[in-house]
């Protein structure tokens, strides 16, 4: 006997996919986007990045694995919904803890499956992104419909950002860098503790002379979700931090100090999200292959103007994928480093962070 469904999914436009359900009950309106990355959904539905996305995987079988509370990406629960062709409820990994659907359901993270991934992944490709809803099989389209005419909340970043400072130290450090916490990842502060860094996380929206006071050797803008003009204090931190202390921005990080500079960002039609974007790094003609989470991309003939120069590009689409001032040790790029921490380019991300914060150049 085939199981009815019980849950679908409802686009803005009015097109309905039929599924089953998995994780919270409930429903969840959010931005639609697709993920290209095979392996990693632990850490998709706890990026900060994602918070209001609901993610279409477009890797067939998910949950095989199930869920290792310690490859837990940030805090639960950013994520708006997922939806995914294939759920596996029996995981087949020793290390895991719990399953894909107990996690969801206890941070009330909604979930279907069973419908036509490809098709809808080729939608937004071709449509770009759309708002979508997850509800009950047996809603009226006209209701669903009415839920999605609402307006989505448009303060992400506070919401991720933590709301006081803590605080993440290593054994004999070297440097001391203060995250600007626009929705940062506990990989990233694990990347910074394992180059030797001891590190204080702080609100985004903090002042310039609170982050002066703590003294850092180095200032790093994290990723977050959302549009960087929506957080013109973070862009105000860049302008007072430049030429006094070195800066490392990623993803919204790193666009939002290409608008300090006077740089402009635009939305993408279906957004950069996966692990496996390639980036050319224009200074040595290396690609490197990369995870990305960004929905924004910063305008390339916007940067001639500006003192920031173009170091990296998608070779999917020509977008800018890096930028640098080096007379004030500012850089940014907009995939996450701690993909590609040993990096073999003459340029590489932390080497040339950690000599700005050593009052060297690597390049010199």
């Amino acid at each position: 006997m085939v199981k009815a469904y019980d849950k679908k999914l409802v686009l803005a436009d009015g097109t309905e996919y039929y599924g089953y359900g998995f994780g919270g009950d409930g429903e969840a309106v959010a931005e639609l986007v697709f993920d290209t990355a095979m392996i990693g959904y632990q850490e998709i539905i706890s990026d900060p990045a994602y918070s209001g996305k609901m993610v279409v995987m477009t890797y067939p079988l998910i949950g095989n694995y199930g869920i290792a509370d310690e490859d837990i990406g940030g805090k639960l629960p950013p994520i708006g919904g997922l939806v995914v062709r294939e759920y596996n409820d029996s995981p087949s990994n020793f290390r895991y803890t719990k399953t894909l659907d107990e996690i969801m359901e206890e941070n009330h993270i909604p979930g279907i499956y069973g419908l036509d991934t490809r098709k809808l992944t080729r939608f937004i490709r071709d449509n770009g992104t759309c708002k979508a809803l997850i509800t009950a099989a047996d809603t009226p389209k006209e209701d669903a419909l009415a839920r999605l005419a609402a307006e989505l909340p448009v303060d992400m970043v506070a919401k991720v950002s933590c709301k006081k400072r803590w605080y993440s130290r290593t054994p004999n450090h070297r440097f001391h860098v203060v995250v600007v916490d626009c929705g940062v990842k506990k990989d990233t502060v694990r990347a910074l503790n394992a180059i030797g860094c001891n590190v204080t996380v702080v609100p985004w929206n903090t002042a310039a002379a609170d982050v002066i006071a703590m003294k850092p050797d180095g200032v790093y803008l994290s990723e977050g979700p959302g549009d960087p003009k929506a957080v013109p204090q973070v862009q105000e931190l860049v302008k007072a931090l430049r030429g006094q202390v070195p800066l490392f921005g990623v993803g919204l990080g790193c666009q939002v100090i290409a608008l300090a500079y006077g740089a402009d960002t635009e939305k993408l039609k279906f957004g950069h999200h996966g692990g496996n974007h390639p980036v050319r790094i224009l200074a040595t003609g290396k690609v490197d292959i990369v995870a990305q989470n960004h929905d924004y991309a910063i305008k390339a003939d916007s940067v001639d103007s500006t003192a920031l120069t173009v170091t990296r590009i998608n070779l999917m689409d020509n977008t800018v994928e890096g930028v640098e001032d080096t007379a004030n040790r500012v850089c940014g790029v907009q995939y996450q480093p701690e993909g590609v921490p040993e990096s073999l380019d003459s340029i590489g991300l932390w080497k040339q962070f950690i000599c700005w914060m050593k009052g060297e150049d690597l390049r010199a």
